[in-house]
Order: structure tokens, then C-alpha cells, then sequence
């Protein structure tokens, strides 16, 4: 049924409204959560969804989280009926999740004189640990059960008292339960800064006038993700992109893609039939990884203004088979697949792209997360026997030259928004030194416009801890465009006694104190060929 018509410039205000809800619940997440992850890192993501649970507004965070949540809010709301004061707890990937660090909490906003909700709001956020074989949950595994705990939709608020019982089995079953019951805690807080802005909202535009804004904004959405669609070419573009391996066994792992435009019809097919199987490692994405990175790639084509709503995939259909290394099925291991696997992901809808619409494309960018979690026991401040501690971090690449400009050097790319921890928070909460922090100098690839440098990131052990590398690129190299040179691949060493050893891409290492570990991000891709000197 075709809506009222209404002033664009109301829209705009609904929208920019909603935006500043999510932009609001993520700032108090950052200042009140415990671990340098969220705190310093900005690890999270937060989101506004009708009582419908399409999505209507979502932070400045991170693609891999945002385009994914919806797919969270979904199975909560298929497996609970919410009451005022509920808060639902999440982190199960095969249903909407990413990995099983990334917890989500879903609340309802419920308005006077109504039965059922008629907003949600939800956040995102990386904790640090969740259990499993490896300190920082990230480690090689083979299935999901050894990766941590494993969180269906289940209640953690009921009307606005804390399930203890619930709180209770999650605290035993992590290294660091002070840190995540704080980081909880923050995460539900930012939920009711998010249910009273959204009643704040309503009283002010009205439920009526804003459930106006908000259908308008959807369809609005899908408009210009159909103007879009309609100015691109019509044809098939294929293109392909692999993963160095899955950190069980040798051997590379194939991203195909075709991508199908129709302008006459303002659709869109992206296909990934033809990828690799789903693998032994735990570089499995499941469908909402996938589909994140496509609504993040498909995104990156609208004017700087489009509204990010659940309208703008409306056009766009997403193929990918299951059983595939892009749809993964249970019990496959899937904590790289968030990470590294959605980045390759990117890069081949990217290089599929360019052949459509060269002036726009970039070369690739570092291609990686570079993750590296560290595991222990710190004894610095004369607490007995110490306290367990977990270290996360993803570290920043290259971006890669585009038809306008060099890249970046040292930024975070694509599917990760974050920031790299400040040396002063590192040390300060962690037994370690950073001996080195630089610029990778030369790392990106030649070319008419250069591809961004890495960086190096050399941390000193104060004491022996468990360390895990997932990080890729190391043997594939971020490509070049329009005959513009691929970027260095990265490189981890860990120093023992003076004596350097070359790491695997993905791996995991005892590691003593007084040893050293070194990680040299990927450059990006340079794009066009370099003018003679």
C-alpha cells in the first residue's frame, strides 16, 4: 500500500534523530564498559529496530557487526515474547550471530496503552573472552564447541531483574569473569539510554508521525539503492579471491562471486556459488557474515547521505550455498570467519566490481584483521598468585590507492571500524612493553596512486602467557588495479634469546616473558601504473 507522502526534510530530521539514539547507546557503552577492547578499542556496535524488527538507524561502528545484528534480532524475537523491563542475550552464530565473542543484547521500547513493543533497540560488542581452548576465544579450532561458550536467545533481563542464574552459568565458563560481567553491564546500559531516547522521541514527533517517518525512510532507502542500481551497467561481473589457508591445513581457500545487475529492473543478484567447501579451521562464515559484507560493499556505492536502513537491501539478492566456506552450517568453527573471512569477502565483491565500475573502485586494502589475543596471568600489582587476563586487539594495514588518491597507511579497512590500543592503555592494563609502534615503511604497493603502508607492532612479554595469531594475507597479496602493484603480504615473528621465528598466518604459541612478538601488517594495493621517474 503506497504511503503518504511526506517533506523530505521531516525525513531527514526522523533520521538523523534515530541515528543519534544509536550514536548515543554507543557512547555510553564505550565509557562505562570495563575492557580496553570496548573502551579503547570501540569494539562494538549499537542499532535501532522497528517493533517489526527491521532495521532503522545503526552507529558509526563496525560493518561486521551492523549488518549482521538484524539477523540477531530476528531470532530473538521467533524465540521469546518481550515484557517491559526484558533484555535478551545472544551470541549464537547460526542464528544471526557473527562469533562467539561478539555478544548481543536485544531490548524492547515499550509506550503507554500498547500491548507489544513498538521499537527495539540492540548493541554489539567484542568481549575479550568467552571461554573455550584458547585465551581470547580465537583461537585454531575445529568445531564451535571448543570455541566458548554458546549462547541461544535467552532472557538476561526479566522485567528489569537480572536473571542471576543465567549471569551465572556465562561467568564460570570465561577467564575473566569480572571484566565480562562489567562489559555486560555496560552493554545494558546503553540498551536503556536506548529505550528512553525512543520514548523521548515519541512524545516528541508522536508515534503516528513517527511510524510515518520511519516507513518513509525505508522506502526511501530502497529508492536509492535502486537509482543506484539503474546507473550501473547492465551485465555479469565474476571475479575470485583466496584465503591463505584455515589454520589446520595447507592450502587455499576460493571466494567466487558473480555479480548480476539488471538496471531495467533496479536488481541486483550477488552469487557465490562455486566457493570452497566449509573447512576443518575456524575460518568459517556463516550467512550473516556474508550477507553483512555484501550490504557493507553495496552500501559503499550510495551518496554519502543515503539513509542505512533496512530498505536499502530490499534489491539486492544474496546467494550462497550452504555447506560453503561463506555458509558454513553447525558445528563448523567460525571465529575467523568474522574476521578474516568477511574481509576476503569484500575484496573479491570489490574486485568483481571494478570491472563494472572502474572510476570507483579502490585496490585491495590490507585484507586482514591481524588478530591477536594473548592469554595469562598477570602478577604485577601483589595480588597473591596474580589475575587471569585476556588481550584482543585487531591491528590496522594499508588501504589501497584508489582512482583518486594514494591510500592510507596504519587504517583499519572494510568490515572492522575499531582503533588499535593506545600504548599508555596497553601497559597499563596488561604485563606488557610496546617496543615498537611504526609506520611499515614501502609495504604498499607502486603505482599512480600508492597503496597505504602497514605497520609494525612489536610487544614485549613481562610474563610467560598463551598467544594466538589469526591473521591472513601472509602468502596471498592484496591486489593491485589498472596495473597498479600488490601490496606486502604481512609477517609475524615471535624473539626468543636474540633468535627470530617465522609464524604462521594462524597459530598459537607459549610464549615466555622476556620474548618478543612482532607483527608487520600487509600494505595495500597500488592502483595504476607508476609514471616513469
Amino acid at each position: 500500500m503506497k504511503r503518504p507522502s511526506i517533506d523530505p526534510a521531516e525525513i531527514a530530521v526522523v533520521g538523523h534523530a534515530l541515528h543519534s539514539v544509536a550514536a548515543e547507546m554507543g557512547a555510553a557503552l564505550r565509557r562505562t564498559a570495563f575492557s580496553p577492547n570496548i573502551k579503547e578499542r570501540r569494539d562494538y556496535s549499537s542499532a535501532v529496530f522497528t517493533g517489526e524488527g527491521d532495521l532503522i538507524a545503526m552507529g558509526d561502528d563496525m560493518p561486521v557487526h551492523l549488518g549482521s545484528m538484524p539477523m540477531s534480532v530476528s531470532a530473538a524475537l521467533e524465540a521469546m515474547r518481550f515484557a517491559p523491563g526484558d533484555v535478551a542475550l545472544l551470541n549464537d552464530p547460526y542464528r544471526g550471530g557473527t562469533h562467539l565473542p561478539d555478544l548481543t543484547m536485544v531490548a524492547p521500547v515499550f509506550l503507554k496503552g500498547r500491548a507489544r513493543p513498538a521499537f527495539y533497540v540492540a548493541n554489539r560488542a567484542h568481549h575479550a573472552d568467552v571461554g573455550g581452548m584458547h585465551p581470547g576465544s580465537m583461537g585454531p579450532c575445529r568445531e564451535i564447541a571448543q570455541e566458548g561458550i554458546r549462547i541461544p536467545p535467552v532472557k538476561l533481563m526479566h522485567a528489569g531483574k537480572m536473571d542471576a542464574q543465567v549471569l551465572a552459568i556465562l561467568l564460570a565458563n570465561v577467564r575473566t569473569p569480572a571484566e565480562r560481567e562489567g562489559d555486560l553491564m555496560a552493554q545494558m546500559g546503553a540498551c536503556r539510554i536506548g529505550i528512553a531516547r525512543m520514548q523521548e522521541l515519541v512524545e516528541r514527533f508522536g508515534f503516528e508521525r513517527l511510524g510515518r517517518g520511519v516507513g518513509a525512510m525505508l522506502d526511501g532507502s530502497e529508492r536509492v539503492m535502486r537509482g543506484v542500481l539503474a546507473r550501473l551497467p547492465a551485465g555479469e561481473w565474476r571475479a575470485e579471491d583466496f584465503l591463505d589457508d584455515d589454520g589446520v591445513r595447507l592450502g587455499r581457500i576460493g571466494i567466487r562471486v558473480a555479480v548480476r545487475n539488471d538496471p531495467a529492473k533496479k536488481r541486483a543478484v550477488v552469487d557465490f556459488t562455486g566457493t570452497d567447501a566449509q573447512v576443518a579451521g575456524n575460518i568459517n562464515a556463516v550467512y550473516a557474515i556474508t550477507w553483512s559484507a555484501v550490504f557493507y560493499v553495496f552500501r559503499c556505492l550510495l551518496p554519502a547521505d543515503a539513509l542505512a536502513t533496512a530498505g536499502l537491501m530490499r534489491p539486492v539478492r544474496v546467494i550462497a550455498p550452504e555447506g560453503t566456506v561463506v555458509n558454513a552450517v553447525s558445528p563448523a568453527a567460525v571465529a575467523g570467519g568474522n574476521v578474516e573471512t568477511s574481509q576476503r569477502i569484500v575484496d573479491t565483491l570489490l574486485l568483481a566490481l571494478a570491472q563494472a565500475i572502474p572510476e570507483r573502485i579502490p585496490a585491495a586494502s590490507a585484507g586482514t584483521m591481524n588478530n591477536l589475543t594473548i592469554g595469562g596471568i598477570d602478577t604485577r600489582y601483589g595480588s597473591g598468585r596474580g589475575l587471569p587476563y585476556t588481550y584482543y586487539e585487531t591491528i590496522a594495514g594499508g588501504l589501497g590507492g584508489s582512482p583518486q588518491a594514494d591510500g592510507a597507511s596504519g587504517h583499519h579497512a572494510h568490515m572492522t571500524n575499531s582503533l588499535n590500543t593506545p600504548v599508555e592503555a596497553l601497559e597499563y592494563a596488561y604485563p606488557f612493553r610496546m617496543v615498537r609502534y611504526a609506520i611499515r615503511k614501502n609495504s604498499g604497493g607502486a603505482g599512480l596512486h600508492r597503496g597505504g603502508d602497514g605497520l609494525v607492532r612489536e610487544i614485549e612479554l613481562l610474563g610467560d602467557a598463551q598467544v594466538t595469531l589469526l591473521a591472513d594475507r601472509r602468502e596471498t597479496r592484496p591486489w593491485g588495479l589498472a596495473g597498479g602493484e600488490a601490496g606486502e603480504p604481512g609477517v609475524s615473528n615471535v624473539i626468543r634469546n636474540g633468535r627470530e621465528e617465522t609464524l604462521p598466518g594462524k597459530c598459537t604459541r607459549e610464549l615466555r616473558a622476556g620474548n618478543r612478538l612482532r607483527i608487520e601488517s600487509p600494505g595495500g594495493g597500488g592502483w595504476g601504473r607508476a609514471k616513469p621517474d
